[in-house]
């Protein structure tokens, strides 16, 4: 039994790679929004850290990363390309493990709001939240923590009129971070919480 179910995890991890594969590879992950791209990729994500559990949205997480790292190295991205000649280890880290640290820690707080909400009611669409919420916050964070001093960064606090590193945060992401935060919360929210229901694993 429990090989089987181990097995049923496994397919269901390997669906949502393929998901956030397809996506990139169809274009359907991202649109290009000034020196950002506002990403959609966090939805499957949230879903699956919330239906599978922390490790596997880590797993997912890591995924994505690396068709993040992929853009960086390849330039697809100017910013990441830019802070890649910069510091190699720093984008990896960027891309690669904080995107893995965002599919972590919605499936870990998505278990810990699930407890509280016994009706199961409002925690899928707060787990819907948490990955583009996460994903904003610590992507930004450090992108400020380690290449908020580059020339790339400053030209774009010029750009922006940011006097600070939170008003910097605040006036780039904007409306963007505003538009993924809102699509996490009803479209992941909406799909994990019928997947789960459908599947029997609301309770």
């Amino acid at each position: 039994m429990n090989n089987r179910s181990n097995l049923r995890k496994m397919t269901e991890l390997a669906i949502f790679i393929t998901i956030i594969l397809v996506m990139k590879i169809t274009g359907l992950s991202s649109i290009p929004v000034g020196p950002l791209v506002m990403t959609f990729t966090m939805v499957p994500i949230a879903i699956g850290a919330m239906l599978l559990g922390p490790a596997e949205g880590a797993v997912l997480g890591f995924v994505y990363g690396l068709t993040s790292l992929y853009d960086a190295m390849t330039g697809a991205s100017a910013m990441t390309g830019f802070f890649f000649q910069i510091s190699p280890v720093h984008t990896i880290i960027l891309c690669v493990v904080v995107r893995t640290l965002v599919g972590f820690l919605t499936g870990l707080c998505f278990k810990a709001l699930k407890k509280i909400d016994k009706k199961k009611i409002w925690c899928y669409y707060a787990g819907g939240l948490m990955a583009p919420m996460f994903n904003t916050i610590l992507f930004m964070g450090y992108i400020v923590l380690v290449f908020y001093k580059t020339e790339f960064v400053q030209n774009l606090v010029s750009k922006v009129g940011a006097a600070n590193p939170f008003m910097f945060i605040i006036l780039v992401v904007g409306i963007q971070g505003m538009i993924e935060w809102l699509t996490g919360l009803v479209a992941g929210g909406t799909v994990a919480k019928a997947v789960a229901h459908a599947l029997k694993r609301d309770n």
